[in-house]
């Protein structure tokens, strides 16, 4: 855990990015190890994701496709308590993301020009899902949701098997429940090159969206240009704006529910009290005590807590939007005035109830979020990253005419005399 003594000048972006730099998972070694695999997948299809499953699952599959008989034996599994909650954060999910569809528009601008946007769905996009020691349904929903909400009509997720080849219970009952229309059996970056390049019997998709270790980092990285991806996701992390009103033993366990996901997950406290600073410390310490991940989280605090003191809530803003954390929380009186003034954040948790675990199961908005501060240039998941948009354009005779002299000469400007003859046979017929 590091103290920064923040100077009344301040910090400038170059400083807040020296003190939160986070060493790069992705080394050469990873980067020459899923080059490898994905070029084998593109080469060999089904036979080499078999190999790789075998490889490092530890599992022989003759069909990588989930069954119908599977996911009902899953919700059985699951039960009706559990799969009630998912519904319920489902519905919560799909009502906020409806708010972000857009409709197809076309306008007169000038007299004979129409201009417009077309808002069209992805045909077919690929979801992937982190297995291992956890599992994350709640990705499944976040990831998946907006999809359906945007009307992609083929969304696959992909998920690690375990030994025995079955896929956790819980991951294929958010799937059902989110609208996935195929599960494949398939993780790591041998899922991300079977979804961007396709095999003989995983047909390839547009899109690749969802978390993932370094090598589905590194996978999705390596596949961008071929298909589309959403971000290359970081470890986790949360800001928190708080004062001496806010209560320590609260902030420090929404500190801790950040630094127990990921030994290279980061948590920021910002406060004007040094005396407020030093009871979360104290509390985070105890806290830590209590926690199944005690080593995970240990290590995230040791290694990546930053408490910045700052000379008042003014300067604590700057500095939080200079980091522009993943999640912040502000435990300020007045939240919501003081959020009119974050311009670089992923989530904005506004009051001591708002605690951040809320966003990421079940209060509606989506937990997929920029990280390492990239947030200053980038946005949450949602509807419009399952769309795209093309620009509709109209010219009857007479508005042609009206412009095409001047499309010439630009033309003409640029030495691409074909553009110019487009417009000059038009007009000479």
């Amino acid at each position: 855990m590091e103290w920064i003594d923040v100077p009344s000048k301040g910090l400038t972006l170059r400083d807040i990015r020296r003190i939160t730099k986070r060493d790069q998972a992705e080394s050469e070694d990873i980067r020459k190890a899923v080059e490898a695999i994905l070029a084998d997948i593109e080469q060999r299809g089904d036979a080499a994701v078999r190999e790789y499953t075998k490889r490092f699952d530890g599992v022989d599959l003759d069909s990588f496709l989930v069954s119908p008989e599977e996911i009902d034996t899953a919700v059985d599994i699951v039960g009706p308590d559990f799969m009630a909650i998912l519904e319920e954060a489902a519905a919560n999910i799909r009502a906020y993301h409806e708010r972000q569809v857009e409709q197809t528009w076309i306008d007169t601008f000038r007299p004979g020009v129409r201009l417009g946007a077309k808002f069209t769905p992805i045909q077919r996009v690929g979801v992937y899902v982190p297995g291992g020691t956890a599992a994350y349904p709640s990705t499944v929903l976040m990831d998946t949701i907006p999809a359906h909400v945007a009307g992609v009509p083929s969304i696959a997720v992909f998920t690690p098997p375990a030994k025995d080849g079955s896929v956790n219970p819980y991951i294929l009952a958010a799937a059902h429940v989110a609208g996935a229309t195929e599960i494949y059996k398939v993780g790591g970056a041998q899922g991300i090159a079977a979804a961007a390049y396709g095999t003989e019997s995983i047909p390839p998709v547009f899109k690749i969206v969802g978390p993932g270790n370094a090598y589905v980092a590194m996978a999705k990285r390596l596949v961008f240009g071929t298909v589309g991806i959403d971000m290359i996701a970081g470890p986790s992390e949360v800001g928190v704006l708080a004062d001496h009103d806010a209560n320590p033993v609260w902030v420090a366990a929404d500190l801790l529910a950040q630094a127990e996901h990921d030994r290279r997950a980061a948590v920021f406290l910002v406060t004007p009290s040094a005396a407020f600073a030093s009871e979360v410390e104290a509390e985070v310490r105890r806290q830590l005590e209590e926690l199944p991940r005690k080593d995970i989280a240990a290590e995230s605090i040791e290694k990546h807590a930053k408490f910045f003191i700052v000379k008042d809530k003014d300067q604590a803003v700057d500095i939080m939007n200079l980091i522009a954390p993943e999640h912040l929380e502000i435990a300020f009186s007045d939240a919501e005035a003081w959020a009119q003034k974050i311009v670089n954040a992923g989530a904005i948790f506004m009051g001591p109830y708002t605690t951040e675990p809320l966003g990421d199961y079940f209060a509606g908005p989506n937990h997929t979020l920029p990280t390492m501060g990239t947030a200053a240039f980038s946005s949450p998941l949602g509807v419009y990253d399952f769309v795209k948009r093309s620009s509709l354009l109209e010219y009857d005779k007479d508005a042609f005419g009206a412009v095409a002299d001047k499309v010439m000469r630009f033309a003409n400007v640029e030495g691409l005399q074909a553009h110019g003859l487009a417009v000059r046979r038009r007009i000479d017929e």
